[in-house]
């Protein structure tokens, strides 16, 4: 597939075909994630990679506010977990890189999913938003997460990924999508601001 193709194509996907991808897909789609970018070489970013169904019904408890209004994206047969590592104290650093990096790192997994004939989805892991929660419940919810996977302390979870199979009966993406995305001269500045 063209790249031009792969990225006209990319779109976050909530609802999967319940199919297995081939495991030589898996491993192409995580080694991509290898090639992005790192600031200062640091290379902090770790993946979770959850393929086997005992886990994957450990994990999608810790994705309420996903599985309650599509709960077809628990048929994903690949879920990521990003983490970033403690090697990434570098206060010279004007950004957050270490959650760039990672958000790079998921992108080029995205469009590698893609370019395989896949969909995914990148999502947080938070507590059921049906009531308001204070910041201690979703950090309490996030080291219950930790607690379950074995997650070392020093790694801190910044996201989730579900790749798969785009269902067959997925609805079009909605019309207006296009309408509502950005002009390109409302982001992009030639030589001054």
């Amino acid at each position: 597939m063209e790249f031009a193709e792969v990225l006209r194509r990319r779109r976050m996907v909530r609802e999967f075909e319940d199919r297995s991808i081939a495991p030589e897909l898996v491993e192409r789609i995580l080694a991509s994630g290898q090639r992005g970018p790192s600031a200062g070489y640091v290379q902090g970013f770790a993946f979770l990679v959850l393929t086997e169904a005992d886990d994957l019904r450990r994990f999608w408890p810790f994705a309420p506010n996903q599985t309650r209004y599509k709960p077809r994206v628990m048929n994903a047969p690949l879920a990521d977990r990003a983490s970033y590592l403690e090697r990434r104290a570098e206060p010279r650093w004007p950004a957050p890189y270490w959650q760039i990096d990672t958000g790079m790192a998921a992108i080029l997994m995205l469009l590698a999913a893609v370019d395989a004939g896949l969909d995914g989805f990148l999502f947080w892991l938070m507590p059921d938003a049906k009531a308001a929660y204070p910041d201690s419940e979703v950090a309490a919810h996030v080291q219950r997460f930790r607690d379950e996977f074995g997650i070392p302390d020093g790694c801190d979870p910044i996201g989730a990924i579900a790749i798969g199979h785009r269902a067959e009966d997925l609805p079009p993406q909605r019309a207006n999508v296009t309408a509502e995305r950005r002009e390109y001269e409302t982001f992009i500045h030639h030589g001054r601001w």
